[in-house]
């Protein structure tokens, strides 16, 4: 059924709540922060990227541009989440044109964490904006179902820990001392976390789809596995036995549900992976085909080029040669 493993046939434990054991896999990685100390007029923009972004406003005046919503006002304590790294412009107001980094002097306070100043005598910003990659191939998939943007003001009324964490966040933001960036990147994690969580937890029910399919009780559990484990010796046999169903009722409720099959899925799910760890300098193309289950380089070439049209040597040279975390932030 697939381009196959040696690997041992046990099947991962996973347990009956299987959107709970793709969200367990919530981690940050590649994270880079920055706090911004804007004096009035300044305007950056943030261009497209692979990685997640969020901002929050400790003091403003702050405005954020998108092309899908134009501009919004952002107000002190907000935070906006972009899932997917879409391009967008801060500013202290509509109006303000170029780009302001020019003129800012940047400071290194850490391995992943930098002070960005605009001296000058308008009113003062203090923004905390941070870019994110997340450790789990699992959400790839429910990071694309989500909106370009997200207000943390907008949900905080469904998870009564959002609005203290965002007051925490504007106390330590704007009385910084020794550890102040540490602390904020740990509270912007947690608070980018539950942000996805209310976003889950607040969306409709509906009957296709990746979130329909992680909530259904018998194709979440083979779909939850798929991704705790996406280089094991998967079968339609053990995929339908996971779920508790026959082999034939599986394929077609998997199929009805998601718009494929579970191989075509499971391919697809493998080189979207694959693509993740092409990009880290350490690892081989061989190496990479091992850990997802590959019995010989050339298979997973094959495989690799067959989805994605490139071959794995291409990308690895292109994404190795590619800076995401523009700005150190």
């Amino acid at each position: 059924m697939f381009d196959h493993s040696s690997r041992p046939s046990s099947l991962p434990n996973i347990p009956v709540d299987a959107l709970s054991e793709v969200l367990q896999d919530f981690r940050m990685s590649g994270v880079s922060y920055g706090r911004c100390e804007l004096r009035h007029p300044w305007s950056i923009a943030f261009p497209q990227q692979h990685l997640l972004r969020f901002h929050f406003v400790s003091q403003g005046p702050c405005w954020i541009h998108t092309e899908v919503q134009g501009w919004q006002e952002l107000r002190d304590g907000d935070l906006v989440l972009l899932p997917q790294g879409i391009a967008h412009r801060l500013a202290s107001a509509p109006d303000v044109v170029g780009d302001s980094l020019d003129s800012c002097q940047m400071t290194k306070l850490g391995s992943n964490v930098c002070e960005v100043i605009q001296e000058g005598t308008g009113a003062s910003s203090t923004l905390f904006c941070g870019s994110m990659a997340l450790g789990a191939c699992a959400l790839n998939p429910l990071i694309s179902l989500m909106p370009p943007i997200i207000k943390g003001c907008d949900v905080a009324g469904n998870d009564p820990i959002v609005g203290p964490l965002l007051a925490a966040m504007t106390a330590e933001a704007a009385h910084p001392q020794m550890g102040s960036a540490t602390i904020l990147s740990r509270m912007a994690d947690l608070l980018t976390a539950r942000l996805i969580r209310c976003w889950v937890k607040c969306t409709g029910a509906s009957t296709t789809g990746w979130l329909a399919a992680i909530r259904d009780p018998h194709i979440g559990r083979a779909l939850a596995a798929m991704h705790r484990d996406p280089g094991h010796n998967w079968t339609l046999e053990s995929l339908a036995s996971l779920a508790g169903q026959s082999r034939s009722i599986f394929a077609e409720r998997f199929s009805a549900v998601l718009g494929e099959g579970a191989a075509h899925y499971l391919a697809r799910l493998r080189m979207q992976l694959a693509r993740e760890m092409l990009g880290q300098n350490c690892l081989s193309v061989a190496e990479v085909a091992t850990r997802l289950g590959y019995e010989s380089e050339a298979s997973f070439a094959r495989a690799f080029k067959r989805i994605t049209n490139v071959s794995p040597g291409v990308v690895r040279r292109t994404i190795s040669g590619r800076t995401d975390m523009q700005f150190g932030f």
